[in-house]
C-alpha cells in the first residue's frame, strides 16, 4: 500500500503517465522511461535538527479563493465535517476569509479576539476567501490549477502547479459512498483509474479533494459507483481534467 503511494505521489510530481500495467500488476515498481532524471537525495530531511528559530513554526493554512462562501462552507463543514474556527470581514477591501479546520467545536473560543489566537495556532486550516460579487458571475470564476482553462486569455488549459487538497478517512470506500449520497461530484472514484483504494472529488469551486486512508491503501470488489478494482490507467491531472 506504501508502494502504490508513493508511486502515485512521484508520478504526480514528474508529470508523466505509466503505462496501466505499471500500478495494476506491479505495484512495486516504476514504470519505464528512456531516460530518468537524477533523484534527490532528500534522506537528512528527515533527521536534520529543527532550527531554535523555527521551532514554534507551524502550516497553519492553506488559502483558496472561493465563488460563495455560503456553498463552500455548507461543503467544509457539513460534507468533510470540518468546523468554521474563524472569520473576517473587510468591507472597506471587499473581500471576507474563513477559516476551517477538522477541530473539536467545544475548543473553539467565543471571544472574537480569543478565537483569532486559537485559529493561528491550530494546523492545517483552510482559508476561504471570498471577494464580494464573485457568487454574481456566471460559470467558473477560479483556475483550479488542474488542466484548468478558466480565467486564461486565450481560453487554452493551462498545466497548473497546484494539485488538490487531501483528506484522511478510516474507510475510503464508505467515505466515497457518503458523499455521493450528499451528492459529491467524483473525477475518480476508488476503483477507477490504475491507483485503487484512493478517490478525487470537487468542491463547490472545482478544487480537487483527494481521500486517502488512515493506513495502508486496501481494496474492496466494487465502489460506490459500481466500478470493479480490475483494469484502469493513470491520468496526470495537471494534463486533463
Amino acid at each position: 500500500g506504501l508502494m502504490l503511494l508513493v508511486t502515485a505521489i512521484l508520478h504526480t510530481v514528474l508529470g508523466f503517465a505509466p503505462p496501466p500495467t505499471a500500478l495494476v500488476h506491479t505495484r512495486c515498481s516504476l514504470p519505464t522511461m528512456s531516460v530518468l532524471p537524477e533523484m534527490p537525495d532528500v534522506s537528512h530531511f528527515y533527521t536534520k535538527p529543527r532550527e531554535e528559530a523555527t521551532k514554534e513554526f507551524i502550516m497553519q493554512q492553506t488559502m483558496m479563493r472561493v465563488k460563495d462562501p455560503k456553498a463552500s462552507l455548507e461543503f467544509y463543514c457539513n460534507v468533510l465535517g470540518f468546523n468554521l474556527v474563524m472569520h473576517r470581514e473587510f468591507p472597506q477591501w471587499q473581500f471576507n476569509v474563513y477559516f476551517v479546520a477538522p477541530v473539536d467545536p467545544a475548543t473553539i473560543p467565543t471571544n472574537p479576539d480569543e478565537r483569532f489566537a486559537f485559529c493561528m495556532r491550530t494546523p492545517g486550516c483552510i482559508e476561504l476567501t471570498w471577494n464580494y460579487g464573485s457568487e454574481k458571475e456566471e460559470g467558473a470564476v477560479y483556475n483550479t490549477g488542474n488542466g484548468d482553462a478558466t480565467g486564461t486569455q486565450d481560453g487554452q488549459k493551462v498545466r497548473g502547479g497546484f494539485g488538490h487538497l487531501g483528506i484522511t478517512v478510516p474507510d475510503v470506500y464508505d467515505a466515497c459512498a457518503r458523499f455521493a449520497d450528499l451528492g459529491c461530484e467524483f473525477t475518480k472514484t476508488p476503483n477507477s483509474g490504475g491507483m485503487k483504494g484512493l478517490a478525487f472529488m470537487k468542491d463547490p469551486d472545482g478544487y480537487l479533494i483527494e481521500i486517502l486512508p488512515q493506513g495502508d491503501l486496501v481494496t474492496k470488489p466494487v465502489d460506490h459507483a459500481g466500478v470493479g478494482v480490475e483494469g484502469g490507467g493513470y491520468v496526470d491531472n495537471s494534463k486533463k481534467q
